[in-house]
Parts: C-alpha cells; structure tokens; sequence
C-alpha cells in the first residue's frame, strides 16, 4: 500500500514538474536569445496550462525571431481578449508584428488600443510614431516621439529622436515656406495676367472708341442737308 502511494505520488509530482520545466525551460531558452530550442517548450507548455498569458507573450515573440508572423499573430489574437493587465503588452506585439510586415494601418491600430488600454505604455507610442513616419503623418508622428521621450527622458534613443524630429520639423517648415513662395508665384502670375487683361481689354475700348468715331462721321456725310452748287 505504501509503495502504491509512493509510486502515484511521484507520478503525480513528475507530471507537475514537467509541466513547470517546460514553461520554465522554455522561458530559460528565450531569455538566452535561442528561439530554436524555446518554441517547443513554450508550445508545450501552452498545452499543459492554457491560462498563462506570459507563455502566450513569450510564444508570440519566438515566432517573430523565427520569422513565423503568421502563427505569432495567431497567438497573440487568440490571449488578447484573456490578457488582462498585460492586454496592453499584447496588442503592442500585435502593432509590432504588423509593423514589421508593412501593414501601417493595422499597426497603428493596435498600438492606439494598447495606449487606450494603458495611457502611460512608453512603447507603443514609439511604435505608432514609427508607423505614422513611415505613412507620412509626419505631424501626428512628432507628437508621438515627443510624448515617448515626455514618458521615457532617460531613453537611450532620445538623441536619435530629438535629431529625427528636428530633421522633421525643418522638413515642415521648407514646405511651408515653399508653400508661402508658391502662393506668391500664384498671385504674381494672377498680377501680370490681370494687368495684361486690362491693357488688351483698354486696347479694345480705344479701338471701339475710334470705330464709333469714324461711324459717326459718316452718318453725317450721309445726312448732309446742304445744297450743291455746279460751277
């Protein structure tokens, strides 16, 4: 009888242990930068404890080192929902994800949701400046890089930024001063073209002024009353 308890308690006990070692194998694996080794263990240990959102995170971020975006968006859709406190972290992976394959729209879509979901999550508004500078917004992305230095001052990519975002706001004011001198090409242009109308136009009434004269004239010749006289 004792041996019989004996026996299922250590069953029981290796069970449990292999379920930990594989989270924490895996976790061990990924921290040492080997995703290779990690993703087995992680997808292991999904399997044996399906509530852990850390495993989802650290499962989600293997794939993107292994190139598998696809599976890596799979994962982090599939705890999103279930994530809790760290919702905001997931939907920021999702951004990066998206970022990394081009999709901007779907970038900046979850980046904008981890900040709904965390106001003060540093990262994401990296990631959405980011995305918005690839797209062009390059107003909206300034504001997004000063709100993460705003959030993050002892960042080390904060000389890089306050370069990028000079550089940005010299772009900005180029174009607005090719802006301002386009305009004033316009309205030079328009100048000249309506100084020239008003002299053709003034040409025109000289000439209908002289045609009406001769007219005139004529009708009078016409209308002489006078009496001719033969010599």
């Amino acid at each position: 009888m004792n041996k019989a308890i004996y026996i299922f308690t250590f069953l029981i006990l290796t069970v449990f242990c292999h379920g930990q070692s594989n989270f924490a194998r895996g976790e061990e694996l990924f921290m040492q930068n080997n995703p290779s080794q990690a993703v087995t263990f992680l997808e292991s240990a999904i399997g044996e404890d399906p509530g852990r959102v850390t495993t989802y995170l650290y499962l989600g971020m293997v794939y993107e080192q292994l190139e598998r975006t696809d599976e890596a968006i799979a994962v982090y859709r599939r705890i999103l929902p279930l994530a809790g406190n760290l919702s905001a972290n997931v939907a920021n992976n999702l951004g990066n994800v998206y970022f990394q394959r081009g999709n901007n729209e779907e970038a900046e879509r979850f980046y904008t949701q981890a900040i709904g979901l965390d106001s003060v999550y540093s990262r994401a508004y990296l990631g959405r400046a980011n995305t918005r500078l690839k797209s062009g917004d390059l107003q909206n992305s300034v504001a997004d890089y000063e709100q993460y230095l705003t959030l993050e001052p002892l960042s080390p990519q904060r000389a890089n930024i306050e370069q990028l975002v000079n550089l940005i706001s010299a772009e900005f004011a180029a174009e607005e001063t090719r802006r301002i001198l386009a305009q004033e090409e316009e309205q030079r242009i328009a100048n000249e073209r309506q100084r020239l109308l008003d002299s053709v136009s003034a040409s025109l009434q000289s000439a209908a002024d002289l045609s009406q004269g001769l007219s005139i004239g004529a009708e009078s010749v016409e209308n002489y009353d006078g009496e001719f006289e033969l010599e």
